[in-house]
């Protein structure tokens, strides 16, 4: 199988040789925000939860740092990651108001920075790369959309509004419904 990745609007638009695959940035941005905005949201969900005190009592036996986080900014970071990871597919995906998904992706790139110094000055430098790997597609996300490849706003159609409550069916069925099971239930 061959690959192509393009770049230019002009090579966008060329088809591919047959039997290859053609990436485009577009795609890539498109990929970046499907699975990170999944992730975020789940993530963000579970910090949300610590609202309920004896889940937030317990956090710090499954995730050390929470000890050291008040309740309530955790349940903010949690919110600010929800909404941000629903913000990187929502408003491209219905173009209602497009150019909140590159701040989306800026916030949550911030947020990644925010916890990776954080994590240094705490001394818990293994957990630094994560936040970069975390951080890094969401900066690309962020530059990409707000310069190279921003979405057109547009008003609102049929088929965008039914894609966008699948995709929310899909992140309430595939991440908020696990990690409340697994918080609540199976008890972390």
């Amino acid at each position: 199988m061959t690959v192509h990745v393009t770049g230019s609007p002009r090579a966008e638009r060329a088809k591919p040789r047959k039997g290859g695959v053609k990436v485009t940035f577009n795609g890539v941005l498109w990929a970046l925000q499907a699975v990170f905005g999944f992730f975020f949201a789940g993530s963000g969900f579970g910090k949300v939860l610590m609202w309920d005190a004896a889940l937030y009592a317990a956090a710090p036996d499954a995730v050390a740092w929470y000890a050291a986080v008040p309740q309530p900014l955790i349940v903010f970071i949690g919110a600010a990651e929800v909404l941000g990871g629903i913000g990187l597919l929502l408003p491209a995906m219905t173009r209602v108001a497009p150019a909140l998904t590159p701040l989306a992706a800026a916030g949550l790139t911030l947020t990644m920075i925010l916890a990776a110094v954080f994590h240094i000055v705490r001394g818990e430098l293994a957990l630094v790369p994560a936040n970069l790997l975390l951080g890094a597609p969401t900066a690309v996300v962020a530059a990409g959309r707000w310069r190279s490849r921003p979405v057109a706003p547009a008003s609102l159609t049929r088929p965008r509004l039914l894609g966008a409550i699948a995709v929310l069916a899909a992140v309430v069925l595939l991440t908020f419904l696990p990690t409340w099971y697994t918080m609540t239930v199976t008890q972390f």
